[in-house]
């Protein structure tokens, strides 16, 4: 039977790759590529076949978190695009993509997932879409209700806060379908979070 060796919740920020931020702003954002470099080093050690990701962009959505944690990947990768459809139904299709594929085994044996994904955009009056009281509200919750599994409360978010301007609760809500319906008994770790732009990393 396949099993989950790995499983991650990613930000993807453009600006914090080699390529197109500059030292200046890797330096900004040091605490969320530290913690991605972490990853990608327990991803190595965990050394899975296979790895399903999820993101609500293609492009930069997969390929940021790919570069710190899977830049020599010799496996199969699986990309899931989430829709506007609720959390609620990204953690259906989680549910599903376990029941379906993983635990029939009809993929690698040693499988790692990564939930890739930005929090809030509304942090700061020059973030994105400026600054809005539910920015901060939701980032903190969501990293509240991930420390203590609550799955219903987290899917909720963005009933509570339609105004965060979030773009990860989705992806994340997916791999957590497959987590819950995996029944591994995991535990939930913050390695780092910051908004150094308005965003939640």
């Amino acid at each position: 039977m396949s099993a989950i060796v790995f499983a991650s919740i990613c930000p993807h920020p453009p600006i914090i790759l080699p390529s197109v931020g500059s030292k200046e702003d890797r330096d900004i954002a040091e605490k969320t590529i530290e913690s991605l470099e972490l990853l990608g080093d327990k991803m190595k050690e965990a050394e899975p076949l296979s790895l399903i990701i999820s993101s609500p962009h293609e492009d930069w959505g997969f390929n940021v978190p790919l570069h710190f944690l899977a830049p020599e990947f010799k496996g199969g990768i699986t990309k899931y695009v989430t829709g506007e459809e609720s959390p609620a139904f990204h953690f259906a299709e989680g549910q599903k993509t376990y029941k379906e594929t993983i635990n029939r085994g009809g993929t690698s044996d040693k499988i790692a997932l990564i939930a890739s994904g930005d929090l809030s955009h509304c942090l700061k009056k020059d973030g994105p879409y400026g600054f809005h009281p539910q920015g901060p509200k939701f980032d903190q919750d969501l990293i509240k209700y991930l420390k203590n599994k609550d799955i219903d409360r987290l899917m909720k978010l963005d009933e509570d806060y339609p105004e965060a301007g979030e773009c990860g609760l989705r992806s994340i809500c997916f791999i957590l379908g497959i987590l819950e319906e995996s029944k591994i008994n995991y535990e939930p770790e913050i390695l780092s979070y910051e908004g150094p732009w308005g965003v939640g990393y």
